[in-house]
């Protein structure tokens, strides 16, 4: 068993869906309010007061080291429609993209934001890093996809020199909603594939610590955002119509979580770097189109300049992408079951 309140004998409900193939587990009942006056507080609050929750439906058998989730929260004021608590395999994220996308889909499919037959629906949500303008284009009365216009987004250092088992590896980082490294795979002799994934899991958990011991990567307007969340590994991909660029990535992240979509707010750390090039491939308000290693898609553009952020220029970016519903769920806890809120084998 670990923190918090002790689910046996309970019933916490979740409905999933997955956005580019990666899941979004949404605990719907089960699980007390959580405290606080902003997401940021409820984020602290939901660590020290309900994490048994969390490993109840992340963690095996209920769960997988991959899986993804969230609490719905109330927003931090009236400027927006709701608000959300991520988590995954090792704790509290920041930033979700393809998280908001599925919330935003949620939102709309329970009716918590009325459609009024419009073909495009706004709707705002509070997350740890700030507040996201969102846009569902509906078809048919469902939503078709979602746009999130993410807060800024950054460039923090390039080509830093990080000694690994593979060698010296060159990463970018970058702030999209939470900070990321940026590795092109092949400098590392690798590809984004199945057959890459183990050498890929493996750099990023020597990728990662070392970047924070170096970087220590922090936001200058908000210290709680803080800490390298993952490597994107990424490649060049055969130009597409309509598309100023394509790439492909695998996002590793957590403790090597693997994400199966193109990673929404790591979509947002790409474009800021990408933006940042000198007679870079990428134009202002062009579109990026971001493959995963499932080849599920994901859209981005930069809409503007952001302000700036501890001197550094910024980048106002939207992401765009589907997320689909794939059931509802009734976790149960055995009081007499050894093995408590479960376990994770990687």
């Amino acid at each position: 068993m670990t923190g918090g309140p002790d689910p046996a004998g309970g019933i916490v409900r979740t409905v999933d869906y997955h956005t580019g193939g990666e899941p979004f587990r949404i605990v719907v009942d089960g699980a007390p309010g959580l405290e606080g006056r902003t997401v940021l507080e409820r984020r602290r609050w939901a660590r020290d007061h309900v994490d048994a929750i969390r490993h109840l439906v992340v963690d095996e058998p209920r769960g997988h080291a991959d899986m993804y989730g969230a609490f719905v929260t109330p927003p931090d004021d009236e400027g927006a429609d709701l608000g959300v608590v991520f988590f995954h395999n090792e704790g509290y994220s920041t930033a979700c993209g393809h998280g908001t996308i599925a919330l935003v889909t949620w939102a709309i499919d329970e009716g918590r934001v009325v459609v009024d037959g419009r073909a495009e629906v706004p709707v705002t949500v509070d997350v740890p890093s700030g507040r996201l303008a969102c846009r569902a284009r509906m078809e048919a009365g469902r939503v078709a996809s979602v746009t999130f216009r993410n807060v800024p987004s950054f460039t923090v250092a390039r080509g830093v020199g990080v000694r690994t088992t593979r060698g010296q590896v060159a990463v970018d980082v970058a702030f999209g909603g939470a900070f990321y490294g940026s590795v092109e795979v092949g400098t590392l002799g690798l590809r984004v594939d199945r057959a890459s994934l183990p050498a890929l899991i493996a750099l990023q958990r020597e990728l990662r610590p070392a970047l924070d011991a170096g970087l220590d990567p922090r936001h200058p307007d908000e210290p709680e955002l803080a800490g390298t969340y993952g490597i994107i590994f990424w490649q060049p991909e055969p130009d597409e119509p309509g598309a100023g660029l394509v790439q492909r990535n695998v996002t590793v992240f957590a403790d090597g979580e693997v994400d199966r979509s193109p990673c929404g707010s790591g979509t947002s750390a790409r474009l800021a770097l990408l933006d940042a090039e000198a007679g870079g491939p990428l134009g202002r308000g062009t579109m990026l189109v971001h493959r995963s290693i499932v080849d599920s898609v994901f859209t981005g553009r930069v809409v503007g300049n952001g302000p700036a952020i501890g001197g550094r220029p910024s980048v106002i970016t939207e992401v765009e992408g589907s997320a689909f519903r794939t059931g509802n769920h009734a976790f149960e806890l055995d009081p007499r079951d050894p093995l408590g809120t479960g376990f994770l084998l990687r």
